[in-house]
């Protein structure tokens, strides 16, 4: 291969995101007639409490899509773990064993989708496709397809935007993205799992030929990125203040434009937690600007969807030449 290619490769997988970040904000504060308030403080504030739920679900779902694989399911599991966390909360439960008890769930419908995928031979598209439709049934079922009201909790509080203490400066929520964005980043880079996730993506034959399970390695990964997808799920019961199982619909757009368009590949092998979490940061930046702008929902999604199609294609180029 070209080494002036590899450079090219490599500059574009760390800056392009960034560059994409600034251009993001460039143009929206462009678009405004006071710049300066989509810049200010608080709309940063708004603009980091709106990333959370994307960039939680997009570090479990960088995992996934490294290893070669994808999760269709994401918003019916953040809908259904929301409306379990709420139902536990009704129950009697304490707010940390609810909040647990949404993470499992979320964790559970991870470790089925790898089973199916691992045991059944079912391709990951069309297994968590068919759990999209299990996972919002069931959210519907268990919340007897209504909103599932709740006392309030310090789980109310997550994802605040002037949280309590003060010197948080920014919800509680986004401290926890930041810190399992850290140890995601590390375990990734610098253990023997994460360089299993990558070999998994990279050569799924080669790494069953030097002796990985490759099979449990994906029901470990599933699993994982389903814990994550609970969280995130809790994180959503917390903004709206209720569990919803009609909440999230079409969340995994976000998502994994959020890991594309930081420097994931489809084809497996390739992705950061970084570039995963500017990703995220530009599609709330995206929406907080078109909101701000005036723009209906529907620019919101054309605007989303060119964005997928443009990263996947650049995607494709950067495999063809490599």
């Amino acid at each position: 291969m070209n080494p002036s290619f590899i450079r090219v490769n490599l500059w574009l997988n760390r800056v392009g995101p960034f560059v994409g970040l600034l251009l993001v904000i460039g143009i929206f504060s462009l678009l405004m007639d006071t710049p300066a308030r989509f810049l200010s403080p608080n709309n940063l504030r708004i603009v980091l409490s709106q990333t959370v739920i994307v960039a939680i679900g997009a570090i479990g779902m960088t995992l996934i899509i490294i290893s070669g694989g994808i999760d269709l399911a994401v918003g019916s599991t953040i809908a259904l773990t929301g409306v379990v966390t709420a139902l536990g909360i009704n129950a009697g439960m304490p707010p940390s064993i609810a909040l647990l008890s949404g993470i499992l769930v979320g964790g559970l419908v991870g470790v089925v989708n790898g089973l199916v995928i691992t045991r059944l031979k079912v391709v990951p598209f069309i297994a968590t496709l068919g759990m999209l439709g299990v996972g919002r049934g069931v959210a519907k079922w268990l919340a007897n397809q209504q909103t599932v009201n709740m006392p309030g909790t310090w789980l109310n509080e997550l994802l605040v935007m002037f949280p309590n203490p003060a010197w948080l400066l920014v919800a509680p929520g986004v401290w926890i993205a930041i810190v399992l964005a850290v140890l995601a980043a590390v375990v990734l880079r610098n253990t023997v799992f994460g360089r299993r996730v990558f070999a998994l993506g990279s050569n799924e034959a080669a790494a069953r030929a030097c002796g990985i399970a490759t099979d449990r390695l994906k029901v470990w990964i599933y699993a994982l990125a389903g814990l994550l997808f609970g969280l995130a799920g809790v994180m959503q019961m917390s903004r709206l203040r209720q569990g919803d199982p009609t909440v999230a619909a079409g969340s995994e757009l976000d998502i994994i434009a959020a890991v594309v368009i930081g420097g994931g590949s489809l084809n497996g092998g390739e992705g950061t937690i970084l570039g995963s979490m500017i990703g995220a940061l530009i599609m709330a930046f995206l929406r907080n600007g078109c909101q701000q702008v005036g723009w209906p929902n529907y620019i919101q999604e054309i605007i989303i969807g060119a964005i997928i199609v443009v990263a996947v294609a650049i995607d494709r180029w950067r495999s063809a030449r490599s």
